[in-house]
C-alpha cells in the first residue's frame, strides 16, 4: 500500500516521504555492487576464532568466565564482517549475529579444552585432536549457567548491530 501525495492525504497531515535524488541512488547502487557475501562469511568466522581465543586465554589467565568478553566478541565479530563484507543488507546482520554465537560457545568450548589438556597433562592442541565432538555439547550443558543467555544475547546483538551499514 502506497501513499500519494494528493490534496486530500496532505491536507490530513500526510506529508510526501521524501525520495532519494539521483546521487543518493548512485551511491546506493554502488554500495550494493561493493558487498562481498563469502569475504563476509571468511571475516565472520575469523573473528569468532580470534575473539574465541581471545575469551579462553582471559579466562585461563583470570580463572573467571567475564560474560563481559561475549560483547567483545560481538563487537569484534560484527566489525569484521563489516569491514571484510561491505554489506548494507540485513543478511550481514544475520552473518554477524551467528558468529558471533559462535565465537562465544568457542570461547568456551577452548576454555574447557585447556583445562582438560592441563588435567591429563596434554598440550592444548594435543587435547583438541582427541576431544571427541560428541561430548562436547555435554560439556556446554554441564557448565551452563544461566547468566551465559545474557550475555550471549548481548554478543548476537552486537554482531547484528555492527555487522552491516544501515
Amino acid at each position: 500500500m502506497s501513499i500519494e501525495n494528493t490534496e486530500e492525504n496532505t491536507a490530513e497531515g500526510v506529508e510526501e516521504l521524501p525520495l532519494l535524488n539521483e546521487e543518493q541512488n548512485e551511491t546506493m547502487a554502488k554500495m550494493e555492487m561493493e558487498q562481498n557475501l563469502p569475504l563476509a562469511l571468511l571475516g565472520g568466522v575469523l573473528a569468532a576464532v580470534l575473539g574465541a581465543a581471545i575469551w579462553a586465554s582471559i579466562t585461563v589467565i583470570t580463572g573467571y568466565q567475564i560474560g563481559f568478553m561475549a560483547i567483545g566478541v560481538g563487537f569484534l565479530v560484527g566489525y569484521a564482517v563489516r569491514i571484510f563484507g561491505k554489506g548494507i543488507k540485513p543478511i550481514f546482520g544475520v552473518i554477524g549475529a551467528t558468529f558471533a554465537l559462535f565465537g562465544c560457545i568457542l570461547g568456551n568450548i577452548f576454555t574447557m579444552a585447556y583445562f582438560g589438556s592441563v588435567e591429563l597433562g596434554m598440550s592444548f592442541f594435543e587435547f583438541l585432536t582427541v576431544l571427541e565432538i560428541a561430548v562436547i555439547p555435554e560439556l556446554l550443558v554441564e557448565t551452563f549457567q544461566p547468566m551465559d543467555l545474557l550475555f550471549y544475547g548481548f554478543a548476537i546483538y552486537e554482531g547484528f548491530k555492527f555487522s552491516f551499514k544501515a
